[in-house]
């Protein structure tokens, strides 16, 4: 390749296109690399360094028990967590599926008929709602129940406060409503555990023509009444409890239902979050896809009155054991003199304990985690995982003695009468889970092949590679996927004490040390739980730095048409107004244009928010200038680091002029990108202000107004966290997270590091010369050379045959692969990042096919194809399509089906190109009605 290019080695190529006045002349103070057996025998020395309590903390975070049949066959399994974001619809019907499973589950437990395909966490989908019901009403105050978990709270207040919406504390008794308030925002059941009557509170609410959010816990669901049955507009909450383990704070997926609440069916087209809906192929046959824009027109499905039951049996069966075991407790406790301080409950218990002092010190030699309360009681949450010996530790903690054997609490937990909540006000009377696919796998064998059925669906990296562009879809070492199992980091609660964290704490101070070392910042928080959050966090930072230097009135935020595409998105969340900066022929910032726009607000500039390399393919030559232009007129440079992985070894945004950056670890970094999550998005920031002209500022400049959080603090900080867990998306069993970033890291050292950085540049520069003269790259640098991606041009053929950028990404899929990024950041083109991982014949095999379907459009252009049925306007072509009696294309099978040799060994799609718009005016966003099976 280097010889194709006409380069002698790698570093002759990369000190070519870098800007020499921004290049890395040292190593990286890094540790020596080491192989994978070293790096996996070093992480499980400081795995063992966490000790997992038995923990009964609760806050929204439980204890669960995995199946060991999703162990094998999802978590483990490299061709479940390494499909992209199913935009490619044809392509991702399996995870499309599984992703309509969970939003059905979600619908039915909470009553409500439209529900998006998760969120971040609990916290963040708290304040998503907080956001959409202000949004809904044109309201700006919301009334919380003080009765939250504290860190659904503290996201309330982080995120509430830049977009102007106020927040007073809600009395459920006594709501004083006024014509300002947008929603009530209630925790059911509360923090405490308690489970109130909110009939009255929701007609008062509905009455003031306000909303009513209702923070759920999806397993009390199957016994109390659900947010449906009692009127609530919007359910959000955390589906951790089901099969996800503690993990030490995440990945949980959180979720969002809403009802219809009026004729325009304004929540669910406002809904923040990606939403799967069920449309239809050219086929005519069922098709799923994301329904990202919601249109007029919202069906909702008719209940299925079918008597399968089997999952609302499970379900029952679990709460019913929980709660009997809860019930013993209870006793148990009442017998030895503590009081139980709330009348209706669910899984957790408030207890007024007569020696506080005496339960801690049983607790932590039973090595027991309980929650504390300021008022001197002590919380006791149960879970799926407490058995009976479990009951005779937590009795010996609350009681001075205790003789209790296993077989005597198994015979008192038979003789409690059950169901505990019986037919009082609280009980659910509604069913759920009625469809097919949650009652019709009743053995592992039938399980199995469902899971292997949904992902033979989807292309994913084990079958070729996805070359998206901005997205670096790299395939992620085995050895780093390792640790996923271990119990040392799945086991731990994330209130946990943090003395018991001690190898997680190890493992977050390395990343910071060299996340801090391979960017130039000099602090880190590994807080934030996706790039966008990332983003927030750090334009949060600028601003909440300017605030405390006396500079309020400075909110504009320059954004160049090269940024990343959730820039924009960000920058309005923290309360900026968005000042656009142009490009120029080589996709590079127009500095006149910036220079004349950061001196026109020169009073209230906050931010340039620029992309590096930018989202165009190349790396900046003026980008040094640009930081020192913001500067000059007090502003802050924000880097979006989704692009970091073409810098790592060669250049650090913290030496040549950024402030702060968040890093997009499941690209750069190497998580794998698990079909559109979960991320991590951490930020580095400077401490010392560069700019010379603002005098009144913090020494410390951004590091202090990093993430804090409530209940863990983290550094001394004041600043509202952004996500519910203190580290973020720290590990669980579905993906180790920021262990696997630390393997990466371990084993790299700088020499791989630069190296992978080099290679992601020499690929995108190989695919680019030889697919030059098929198709135009659209931007170049002064060189003539790209960085790590780069756009070709498809402009021409819908002007000469009618043939548009979409019929391109769909027609790839008959040759066996994804699409690069479609239509941006210009439209009708294709960008286009191989990343370092992937090799010469792999990229060949992709050039191949896009020079393959550069001729089948000459064919048209030469009237040897039909312009309006063609195989590029009929793709994708399903194999049913291919072998039907009935072909009636005016071009052969073999063209159709099998363009090139190793088509006979794809990935078939498995629906026809989907009809987006009949799907958009059809919103169906849960399984259909059990009748369409029969």
């Amino acid at each position: 390749m280097l010889d194709f290019l006409g380069f002698k080695n790698l570093d002759e190529l990369t000190n070519t296109n870098v800007p020499s006045q921004i290049r890395l002349e040292r190593e990286m103070d890094l540790p020596q690399p080491i192989d994978e057996y070293r790096m996996l025998k070093e992480l499980k020395q400081i795995a063992g360094k966490n000790k997992v309590y038995r923990s009964y903390i609760g806050m929204g975070y439980y204890d669960t028990i995995v199946p060991a049949v999703i162990i094998r066959n999802i978590t483990q399994n490299i061709g479940w967590i390494s499909q992209y974001t199913p935009y490619q619809a044809e392509i991702s019907q399996g995870r499309l599926e599984s992703l309509l499973n969970f939003q059905t589950m979600v619908a039915e437990l909470t009553g409500l008929p439209t529900t998006n395909a998760s969120l971040l966490d609990e916290s963040t989908a708290v304040a998503e709602a907080v956001a959409l019901a202000s949004r809904a009403t044109k309201r700006s105050k919301v009334m919380v129940d003080p009765f939250l978990h504290p860190q659904n709270l503290d996201l309330i207040k982080t995120r509430s406060a830049p977009l102007g919406i106020s927040t007073v504390d809600l009395c459920i008794e006594n709501p004083q409503l006024d014509k300002d308030v947008a929603a009530v925002v209630i925790q059911y059941p509360d923090t405490e555990g308690r489970v109130q009557n909110l009939e009255e509170i929701i007609t008062k609410v509905h009455e003031n023509k306000s909303l009513v959010v209702l923070v759920c816990d999806l397993m009390s669901l199957a016994l109390l009444r659900s947010p449906g049955d009692l009127g609530a507009d919007i359910a959000v909450g955390s589906a951790q409890r089901f099969g996800v383990p503690l993990g030490y704070g995440g990945p949980h997926a959180g979720f969002m239902a809403v009802g219809k609440n009026d004729s325009k069916n304004t929540l669910s087209r406002m809904m923040p979050g990606r939403i799967i809906g069920v449309s239809k192929d050219a086929n005519g046959e069922r098709a799923l896809r994301l329904a990202l824009q919601t249109r007029e027109q919202h069906i909702r499905r008719d209940k299925a009155t079918s008597n399968i039951c089997t999952a609302q049996v499970i379900f029952f069966a679990i709460c019913n054991i929980l709660l009997k075991r809860r019930q013993f407790i209870v006793l148990e406790l009442k017998l030895a003199g503590h009081t139980i301080l709330h009348k209706d409950y669910f899984d957790t218990l408030k207890v007024q304990v007569t020696d506080i002092n005496t339960v801690k010190k049983r607790a932590e030699q039973k090595q027991i985690n309980l929650r504390y309360f300021a008022d001197g009681s002590v919380g006791v949450s149960l879970d799926e995982t407490t058995k009976a010996e479990d009951l005779i530790n937590l009795v010996s903690v609350f009681n001075e003695t205790s003789d209790l054997n296993e077989d005597q609490v198994m015979e008192a937990l038979a003789e409690i009468p059950s169901p505990l909540i019986g037919n009082s006000i609280h009980a659910r009377t509604s069913k759920f889970l009625q469809h097919p696919v949650f009652n019709s796998y009743h053995s592992e064998a039938q399980l199995v092949r469902y899971i292997k059925r949904l992902e033979n669906k989807d292309v994913s990296l084990v079958h070729s590679m996805i070359p998206l562009g901005s997205c670096t879809m790299k395939l992620n070492a085995s050895a780093e996927l390792i640790p996923i199992t271990w119990d040392s980091f799945n086991g731990i609660h994330p209130f946990a004490p943090v003395k018991q964290a001690s190898g997680y704490q190890k493992i977050f101070k390395d990343l910071e040390k060299w996340l801090c070392e391979i960017t130039g910042y000099d602090n880190f928080s590994l807080q934030p739980n996706s790039g966008a959050n990332g983003e927030y966090a750090g334009l949060l930072a600028i601003r909440n730095y300017l605030i405390h230097s006396g500079q309020p009135q400075r909110n504009v935020c320059l954004i160049p048409t090269s940024a990343h595409g959730t820039n924009p998105a960000s920058a309005q969340m923290a309360n900026m107004r968005v000042v656009v900066v142009d490009s120029d022929h080589h996709g590079n910032i127009n500095y006149k244009d910036l220079a004349a726009k950061a001196e026109k607000y020169s009073n209230e500039l906050a931010a340039v928010m620029v992309t590096y390399p930018s989202t165009h393919g190349v790396f900046e030559s003026s980008i040094k200038d640009v930081c020192d232009k913001v500067h000059e007129f007090g502003g802050q440079v924000y880097l979006d680091g989704a692009n970091m992985n073409a810098q790592v070894g060669l250049c650090r945004p913290g030496d040549y002029g950024s402030d702060v950056s968040h890093l997009n670890l499941h690209k750069t970094f190497c998580i794998p990108h698990g079909g559109g999550g979960p991320g991590v998005g951490p930020i580095g920031v400077k401490f010392f202000e560069k700019n010379k002209v603002v005098q009144n500022f913090r020494k410390k400049h951004l590091s202090p107004f990093l993430p804090g959080h409530s209940i863990i603090p983290i550094d001394g900080r004041n600043t509202g966290a952004v996500s519910a867990a203190p580290w973020g998306s720290a590990s669980n069993f579905i993906l180790s997270l920021l262990p696997i970033t630390w393997a990466y890291i371990r084993m790299m050292g700088h020499g791989g590091l630069k190296k992978a950085s080099q290679m992601a540049i020499l690929n995108a520069n190989y695919m680019a010369r030889r697919l030059e003269g098929a198709y135009r790259i659209v931007y170049k640098d002064e060189q003539g050379l790209v960085a790590h991606e780069f756009i070709i041009d498809c402009k021409p053929f819908k002007r000469s045959t009618g043939v548009e950028v979409v019929d391109i990404a769909k027609r790839l899929m008959d040759y066996g692969f994804h699409s690069p990024t479609m239509s941006w950041p210009v439209n009708d083109c294709l960008m286009i990042e191989p990343t370092e991982s992937e090799d010469k014949a792999e990229m060949d095999r992709l050039v191949d096919a896009l020079l393959s379907i550069r001729e089948e459009i000459a064919m048209v252009e030469r009237g040897e194809l039909d312009r309006q049925i063609n195989p590029l306007k009929m793709a994708p072509h399903t194999l049913s399509k291919v072998a039907s009696d009935s072909w009636n294309l005016p071009y052969s099978r073999e063209l159709a089906g099998f363009p090139k040799h190793w088509c006979h060994h794809k990935t078939w799609p498995t629906v026809g190109r989907i009809d987006d718009q009949f799907g958009d005016r059809n919103l169906v966003c849960t399984c259909p009605p059990i009748e369409s099976y029969q």
